[in-house]
């Protein structure tokens, strides 16, 4: 089973509805977690949603009490929770892009993903996280093409995967695979 933490953002259920036609899933609210079923899932996944990490502090205790025992996954605001758990600053970017489709790249060969796999991606985002990033065990492995800001990231150690974008939006024509393919992995 999924546990999907809702952040109280538009598209959860977007991605509850992509994930359950993968896995079942079960959603709740960030401060409403259900122990129980949070223990009995295989994967847990950080939504999307307004603000920063640091507002969600919450979130924070669970990534770092479930990470390594479990495999997380976060789009968006829940990809910026794990970079800032490891570490990183999130910033505010040059252009907010809300509904803007950017072309993304595999930059990196120890991806799950080919390197130089090209694809597009729906981005809906005012905030990234701040270069450089360093972490031990989790590598930057997608970037936009055109500003090279980081799209995704991977802790292959720890099952622990991040992307800024959002595989559940219509402008991710390929976002089941994406998911599909983190989640098998």
């Amino acid at each position: 089973m999924i546990y999907l933490i809702d952040h109280e953002d538009s598209f959860t259920y977007n991605l509850a509805h992509l994930l359950d036609s993968i896995e079942p899933t079960f959603v709740s609210n960030y401060y409403e977690i259900d122990q129980v079923k949070l223990e009995k899932s295989s994967t847990i996944v950080l939504s999307p949603g307004p603000g920063e990490p640091k507002d969600y502090p919450l979130t924070t205790k669970i990534y770092n009490k479930y990470k390594g025992k479990k495999k997380i996954l976060g789009i968006c605001l829940g990809f910026q929770q794990i970079v800032f758990c490891e570490g990183a600053k999130i910033v505010q970017q040059k252009n907010i892009l809300h509904g803007y489709q950017s072309h993304i790249k595999v930059t990196n060969d120890k991806s799950i993903f080919k390197k130089n796999f090209n694809f597009l991606g729906g981005r809906y985002h005012s905030l990234k996280m701040a270069e450089p990033f360093v972490s031990q065990s989790m590598i930057i492995t997608m970037r936009c093409v055109k500003t090279n800001v980081a799209m995704a990231v991977e802790d292959d150690i720890n099952k622990v995967y991040g992307l800024q974008f959002h595989p559940d939006s219509f402008l991710t024509p390929n976002g089941k695979y994406l998911i599909k393919k983190i989640l098998s992995h």
